[in-house]
């Protein structure tokens, strides 16, 4: 259903929503303590403030996640059927 919100951990559909989309994994610059990320964002280049993000590797974000506990909210479409890049990290 357009505008239906879903819920996942699978790293597999995370990686799969956030690539179709064009997006990347990226931490907040200056939130990271020595060589561990920091808060976790997905960077769509082009859509908002690029210039706080710092592109790190599926790997480590994904060792964040874990460690975090993060499960990852998202849609599929739009309400209007349109691809969407709704998402949000929400604690299991």
């Amino acid at each position: 259903m357009a505008g239906e919100s879903k819920t996942t951990t699978d790293h597999e559909t995370i990686r799969r929503w956030v690539e179709e989309r064009g997006g990347r994994p990226a931490t907040v610059k200056g939130t990271e303590e020595g060589d561990e990320a920091g808060v976790l964002r997905i960077d769509f280049p082009g859509y908002g403030d690029d210039e706080k993000l710092q592109p790190i590797s599926w790997e480590e974000f994904f060792q964040k996640f874990e460690e975090k506990q993060l499960a990852f909210l998202y849609q599929e479409e739009t309400s209007e059927g349109k691809e969407s890049r709704f998402f949000k990290f929400v604690r299991r």
